[in-house]
């Protein structure tokens, strides 16, 4: 077996071990969340925040890595407004609240807009409406964070940026009128999913805000003055007073060293499971986590892996390497199969023709045991080890609710993938909770998960050569390795 220097750091622990994230290790902060649901689809996220909007009274933060002000939050009501008319109407309405838009520079270049649509809109001309277009970045990353903050009470984080292509609901349906593009135009059916949290959780995801907003314009801004208890938000969370870590990707710039802390943390809670890894996650191209996945495919008393991605890629580069990468790895996960524990899959639902349409998996979870979530931005590629900014939020419980609720939640997950009801999964699991069974025996229908077909044939295991090129794993800097390069000699 082989073991990376990286990954023995995280070998099997007994139940007694220290928490899989450590403030300062695997993660940078840990802070109690009032309430913490997992919001699941871009319609459930996008109403929500609809709702949330309206509590703003002094600071409201929009962290992401695009942001299109002509969506609207509620494609499935007729007089919802844009997303920009929305902001406007918000700041107009409230006096004391200061609005905050912080957007890779890139981001909306890389989706097929200009930075032209941004100005004379009237909406991000009020004065208490600040938009930020952060090119304070490693050469080829970006900044991937995807949050809300309102007034450090409220906060959503996860996979989805209040973008085009982002709204649709769990049914996935592929003529769904509501899942259109600004123009009009029609785009096909796509998976995410966005945390909300309350109370302190909140605040903390507050100050990564403010932390970039000074990094990017020098501007320091003071933390949210905290009013007495507010009427709670969730009104039925999946989980309450419950410890939230937060983990970051940061590169190393010039006079700030980088964190790698969600990385870290994705290594430690896979090398901690026992019975149950459950993944999605836009790509699968990671060589640090395939071999961690590997190691625990071969063991013997290891756990079951469900792997949930996407199989269509943007654009040929992607296509090439990233498409390339995720079937190898994948091979290489099925070499070491030896109990038969791995299921990898992308989701289909059925068109009115009999045949089948993709959904786009953008998500990115892991659920480990009953014991750990994760969800966040990070993707299992190169880039989010080091290069691009990222936030993930993770959980970590010992309480019995807080399992079954925990279990409940992966089986909705899973549930909504293979077409079937949560009380039909829930039967199913009910004997011995095995997840490949559950595959297995509800993956009958139209709608469900299809196997990645050129990962099942001969072929190489290792990452394309050239991968760095599109996939870079960590900032590269010309120049200093010139110098080094020269001092050398």
């Amino acid at each position: 077996m082989r073991h990376d220097s990286l990954l023995s750091t995280f070998k099997r622990r007994p139940l007694t071990a220290k928490p899989i994230a450590r403030p300062g290790d695997t993660a940078w902060r840990t802070a109690t969340a009032d309430r913490f649901d997992l919001l699941i689809d871009g319609a459930a996220y996008y109403a929500a925040l609809d709702r949330a909007l309206d509590l703003a009274e002094e600071q409201l933060w929009i962290v992401g890595w695009d942001f299109n002000p002509d969506i609207r939050l509620r494609p499935d009501c007729e007089e919802s407004p844009t997303l920009g008319a929305r902001l406007l109407a918000l700041a107009e309405a409230k006096p004391g609240l200061t609005i905050r838009i912080l957007v890779w520079a890139m981001g909306p270049i890389y989706s097929g807009k200009s930075l032209k649509m941004f100005s004379g809109q009237g909406w991000n001309e009020h004065p208490r409406i600040e938009i930020c277009f952060d090119t304070r970045h490693a050469i080829r990353g970006s900044h991937h964070q995807k949050l809300v903050v309102i007034d450090d009470r409220i906060a959503f984080a996860g996979g989805i940026d209040l973008t085009a292509k982002r709204w649709d609901t769990p049914e996935h349906r592929p003529d769904d009128p509501h899942r259109t593009l600004p123009d009009g135009g029609a785009y096909g059916p796509v998976h995410d999913a966005q945390s909300v949290v309350e109370g302190a959780a909140a605040a903390a995801i507050g100050d990564i805000a403010r932390r970039r907003w000074l990094r990017a314009n020098r501007q320091r801004i003071a933390p949210v003055r905290r009013a007495g208890d507010a009427a709670p938000f969730i009104a039925t969370p999946v989980f309450s007073d419950i410890p939230v870590s937060l983990a970051r990707t940061e590169p190393d710039l010039r006079g700030r060293k980088g964190r790698n802390e969600a990385m870290r943390l994705t290594l430690a809670a896979l090398a901690r499971a026992r019975r149950h890894i459950y993944i999605e996650n836009q790509y699968f191209a990671s060589r640090k986590i395939a071999r961690l996945l590997c190691e625990k495919l071969e063991d013997p008393n290891g756990p079951e892996v469900v792997i949930i991605t996407t199989r269509s890629s943007h654009g040929f580069l992607e296509r090439l390497v990233l498409g390339a990468n995720r079937d190898r790895l994948l091979r290489k996960l099925i070499a070491s199969d030896h109990y038969g524990r791995l299921r990898a899959g992308f989701p289909v639902v059925p068109r009115a023709d009999g045949t089948s349409e993709e959904v786009n998996v953008h998500s990115k979870i892991i659920v480990v045991d009953d014991v750990f979530l994760r969800v966040g931005s990070s993707n299992f590629n190169q880039r989010s080890e080091k290069l691009d900014s990222e936030l993930d939020l993770a959980i970590e419980t010992d309480r019995a609710k807080d399992r079954t609720a925990l279990r409940a939640l992966r089986a909705r997950l899973f549930a909504e993938h293979l077409g079937a009801s949560q009380e039909v999964m829930a039967a199913v699991l009910e004997g011995n909770g095995s997840l490949t069974e559950a595959f297995d025996q509800l993956n009958v229908g139209p709608r469900g998960l299809r196997p990645f077909e050129d990962a099942r044939k001969a072929g190489p295991t290792d990452l394309v050569i050239g991968t760095d090129l599109v996939d870079p794993r960590e900032p590269w800097w010309p120049l200093p390795r010139l110098f080094r390069l020269f001092a050398r000699s």
